[in-house]
Parts: structure tokens; sequence; C-alpha cells
């Protein structure tokens, strides 16, 4: 095995097998984190500026058709903002439960070896359950990261859309003016 593995393969020996899980798992979803981030740094954006350029564009700005229009249009570049939120919040959600399971199994196979080994050996059973604890832990602090960065974007996306709003706003303004 090559020598960068080496830590890797240590953890999965400490934490079990459900510990490759977690980490797919958190591998999935701050690969979905990265992609917002690149999405709102980019594409949306240049979607944003399309938009108002649109909006700037059409003659009428203030009948109830043309108010209608301009959410229509707000919202559905929204939802391409809101659209992972969902997937991220299953992932967030997962992390603590395969946790857990990672803890229940491992604490099975500490009885198991307790119970085959007619020695009750504290510190064999304190490992044991260190051993077992450890994927709860991972899950637990992949799950709080998720959490604080789906938090942050559901704020992003409730400030996107007051600024939307104000720009439209502000460039018909500038457009008149």
């Amino acid at each position: 095995m090559p020598l960068w593995l080496e830590p890797l393969e240590r953890l999965v020996e400490a934490g079990g097998a459900v510990l490759v899980g977690i980490a797919l798992v958190a591998m999935l979803l701050f690969a979905m984190a990265l992609e917002r981030v690149w999405y709102f740094r980019v594409t949306y954006r240049r979607a944003r500026r399309e938009l108002i350029g649109h909006w700037v564009a059409r003659a009428d700005h203030v009948s109830w058709s043309a108010l209608t229009l301009r959410e229509a249009w707000t919202q559905a570049l929204l939802r391409r903002l809101r659209r992972p939120l969902p997937w991220l919040r299953l992932l967030v959600g997962l992390c603590p439960l395969l946790g857990l399971l990672g803890t229940v199994t491992g604490m099975i196979s500490v009885f198991d070896s307790l119970a085959l080994s007619d020695s009750g050996q504290a510190r064999a059973m304190a490992d044991g359950v260190a051993r077992a604890t450890l994927p709860t832990l991972t899950g637990m602090a992949v799950a709080v990261v998720g959490l604080l960065f789906t938090s942050r974007l559901e704020h992003i996306i409730r400030r996107e859309d007051q600024r939307l709003h104000d720009r439209l706003a502000r460039a018909v303004e500038e457009r008149h003016a």
C-alpha cells in the first residue's frame, strides 16, 4: 500500500466500514457545496446581469403583466440557486444517522468479542467503545459543517431575493433618469 494511504487505512481500521460511507457522503456534500459557490460566483451573477438587461430593455415596467413577468423571471432565477438545497439537507441529515449506525455495529462487535473471550478486560472494552464512537463523532462533525454551509446558502438566497428586486427597480430608475 502506498505510504500516503496509510493514515486513511488506520482511520478505517479505527472506525470501521461505516466511516468509509460517511467519508463518501462528506465528499459528495462538500463537492455540492463547492459547486454552489462556483455557481453563485460565476453563473448566477451572469444570469442576474442578463435578467436585469432584459428587464431594462422592456418598454413597460409598471403594468400588472410587467410586474408579474418580473416576479416570474426573478423566481425562476432564484429557483436555480435553490435547486440543490433539498439534496444538501438530505446529506446533512444522513451523516449523523450513518455515524449512529457505525456506533451500533461497533458496539455489537465489541460485545461479540467480549462474549467470546470470557475475560472482562476493561482496557479491551474501553478501546472497543472508543472505536465504536468514532463514526458518531465523524458523522456529527460532517453534519455540523454541512449545516453551517446550508444555512449560509439559505441566507444568501434570501438576501439575493431582496437585492435582485432592488437592482431591477434601480436599473429602471437609472434608465429613465
